[in-house]
């Protein structure tokens, strides 16, 4: 079977401010989802998906392509969406579903689906890579969102995006400062929904001096030469967003008393969030309920 790899993401600048042209930093995480594919030319048009999570199989169905439908599944409402996605990939494709070839495809995501690290996207992007079409097309008719997480699974890399006239711009940096031995990367283990995070953003008015302050804040981080100013610029995100999103940070809720910064990353409320090391920040976060913490070696590609 062939196989194409796309890693995970994490944002760590411009949660939701990305959205209106904020100039962001993301970065791929070491894990993502594997994506396997043979096809036979016997004419059929069938699809036989399969769908593992960390090696374990959860969802198997058979698609005919041809009529667009389910033949088998084990579980109906993921495969209806499959089904969807799939008919969305024959519309865009030129290479692929033709002439009633059938295909084996499996999927295998590496991650805990709750870590909010990019399962739908690096699935969109896996299947845009093998069938030749456009990532972004292919998860806007999906998904919706920025796109940051598309274009990270496609560089495989750090990079700066940002949405310009409505083109999207993305540019590889290097980005694995001295001081990234200090950051780790605490997960809260409550799954947020990103798209109530973003209804609350666009309901707000926003200016484009908020839009500049984000995007400046974004190209301190990545010159910052050690971790107090590094912190610093943390401690500055979270205040602006949440003045401008009258939320409480996720320091306030959770960790007032940490002797870190404490940053969400993207939907506020769940998934990551960021901080650095302090003496017994392991004990500590697991004394508050959060005993799942990585080293940025241990997460970050």
């Amino acid at each position: 079977m062939g196989k194409i790899f796309s890693p995970g993401k994490l944002l760590l600048t411009s949660e939701y401010v990305v959205l209106d042209g904020a100039l962001a930093l993301a970065v791929p995480t070491q894990l993502g989802q594997e994506f396997f594919f043979e096809e036979t030319e016997d004419g059929k048009s069938l699809i036989r998906w399969e769908a593992y999570h960390q090696n374990q199989v959860w969802l198997k169905t058979e698609i005919d392509y041809k009529n667009g439908c389910i033949l088998h599944t084990n579980l109906k409402e993921p495969a209806e969406f499959i089904l969807k996605v799939l008919m969305k990939v024959a519309e865009l494709s030129e290479i692929k579903f033709k002439n009633g070839v059938s295909y084996r495809l499996k999927t295998n995501l590496q991650f805990p689906s709750n870590f909010g690290l990019g399962s739908s996207s690096t699935l969109m992007n896996n299947l845009a890579e093998w069938a030749g079409t456009d990532a972004y097309l292919l998860s806007d008719s999906t998904l919706g969102g920025s796109g940051y997480d598309i274009a990270v699974a496609k560089e495989k890399n750090a990079l700066l995006f940002q949405i310009k006239d409505q083109t999207r711009i993305s540019n590889p940096v290097s980005f694995n400062p001295e001081f990234s031995k200090d950051l780790i990367f605490i997960h809260l283990n409550q799954k947020q929904d990103s798209r109530e995070g973003i209804s609350l953003y666009r309901s707000k008015t926003k200016s484009p001096t908020l839009i500049d302050e984000f995007s400046e804040i974004t190209e301190k981080v990545l010159v910052a030469r050690n971790i107090e100013e590094f912190s610093f610029l943390m401690v500055e995100h979270e205040r602006k967003l949440s003045e401008f999103l009258g939320l409480q940070t996720v320091k306030e809720k959770f960790f007032a008393d940490c002797p870190s910064f404490v940053k969400s990353l993207g939907a506020w409320g769940g998934d990551f969030v960021m901080a650095s090391r302090f003496s017994g920040f392991r004990d500590y976060f697991l004394g508050k309920g959060f005993g799942t913490v990585f080293s940025y070696a241990e997460l970050i590609d």
